[in-house]
Formats: structure tokens, C-alpha cells, sequence
């Protein structure tokens, strides 16, 4: 079984940074990706980022102040959130691809990820 555990969310007000990490524990698989999503309530999930290999992959409406990164081995992943602001508010999660796709492009949705975490909440408000 592979588990993720997010941490680092919490309340904050506008203009704050935040980090989130995830870390990834139990049965060991190839990791070809790694990302982080959000929702916000009543909205779909919502890709942000993540790390394939050494590309980085961002939601271009965030890529300015948001940034990921990861460890070599793919166990760790963090989020780096700047300048946040109240609509960045959600339940963030991380997730892992067991899948090796031949485009960057599958890793911008959820399909692609088989491993996900409980989520952790971000909370932007004054």
C-alpha cells in the first residue's frame, strides 16, 4: 500500500507565503510523476503543478506564484505558494503517477495519478 501525507496547510492572511510537503511511504513503485492538485468547494479539482523526470509542470494562471519541487528519489514533494490570495483557498492534495506517459500533457490531469493523499487545508482570508 502507498501512502501520501501532506502537511503545512493552515489559515493565513493575504499576500502570505506558504510551503506545503508530501511525503510518500510504504510500497516502493517508479515514481514518474509526482503533482499537486486543489479544490475549492463546490469547484472540480484543479491541477497546479508537478514534476516529471526534471520537467516542471504548472497551470500557467499559477506558475508566477507557485513552485514545486521534489527530491531525486520522488518521495518528497513540496509546493512553494506565494502572494496567496482568498481564491487559492481549497483542500490541496498531493499525488503520484505509477504511469510513464510518452507526453507531458497526461500529468496535467488527475487520470494520470493512481496515488493520492487525504488533502490538507489552505485557508486565505484577513
Amino acid at each position: 500500500q502507498v501512502r501520501l501525507v501532506e502537511s503545512g496547510g493552515g489559515l493565513v492572511q493575504p499576500g502570505d507565503s506558504l510551503k506545503l510537503s508530501c511525503t510518500a511511504s510504504g510500497r516502493t513503485f517508479t515514481t514518474y510523476a509526482m503533482g499537486w492538485f486543489r479544490q475549492a468547494p463546490g469547484k472540480e479539482r484543479e491541477f497546479i503543478a508537478a514534476i516529471r523526470g526534471s520537467n516542471m509542470l504548472y497551470n500557467d494562471s499559477m506558475k508566477d506564484r507557485f513552485t514545486i519541487s521534489s527530491d531525486n528519489a520522488k518521495t518528497t514533494a513540496n509546493l512553494q505558494m506565494d502572494s496567496l490570495k482568498p481564491e487559492d483557498t481549497a483542500v490541496y492534495y498531493c499525488a503520484a503517477s505509477p504511469k510513464l506517459y510518452g507526453s507531458d500533457r497526461y500529468y496535467y490531469t488527475s487520470r494520470a495519478y493512481d496515488y493520492w493523499g487525504q488533502g490538507t487545508q489552505v485557508t486565505v482570508s484577513s
